[in-house]
């Protein structure tokens, strides 16, 4: 009884708030959506077979493409390529790492969706739909040398070099504005 209290004041707060915090207690204002931790990781993208198959998308949109190796985001009507690199790798699969497989050849669910805010139409797995709020993304120090196994797509805020950075699978590609 007590977790279904704790879980509906959750979710009450969430309703009205409309921000959500990730490996930390609270976000750090008012203007932000989703915010994570300051734990050494990134964010893993959605992994997709290839931009043409992705319908609906909307600028702003990021992934991982599996035909290339690389981190691009919807951009104007294009695709941006954000890894630059060309020599991107992907997980086999059916690997296992410890016993545990890290991906499976499952079938997708093209209907999942989390909205945070007021849920729209708009197609995505993870969809923040605030007007006037932001994300913040992981940041991480030096990623290149402190995140051991980073994931194809993985995406972070370095703090040293104060840049956006990619990993397509083999190498970073480090943003500036």
């Amino acid at each position: 009884m007590k977790n279904t209290i704790t879980a509906f004041f959750l979710l009450l707060s969430l309703s009205f708030h409309s921000q959500v915090a990730i490996g930390k207690t609270t976000v750090s204002n008012t203007a932000v959506s989703l915010e994570f931790g300051n734990a050494d990781r990134g964010m893993v993208l959605p992994w997709v077979t290839n931009t043409t198959a992705v319908t609906g998308v909307v600028n702003g949109t990021m992934v991982y493409d599996l035909s290339d190796k690389k981190v691009k985001v919807k951009y104007a009507a294009a695709w941006k390529d954000l890894s630059i690199n060309t020599a991107g790798t992907t997980v086999d699969p059916v690997t296992t790492v410890d016993g545990v497989t890290i991906q499976n050849a499952g079938t997708e669910n093209t209907s999942s969706k989390v909205a945070i805010e007021t849920v729209t139409a708009t197609p995505g797995i993870l969809v923040l739909e605030d007007t006037n709020k932001a994300m913040v993304l992981p940041k991480v120090a030096s990623p290149h040398m402190n995140i051991k196994n980073p994931a194809p797509g993985m995406m972070v805020y370095d703090t040293t070099t104060k840049l956006l950075v990619v990993f397509n699978g083999n190498v970073w590609t480090f943003w500036r504005p």
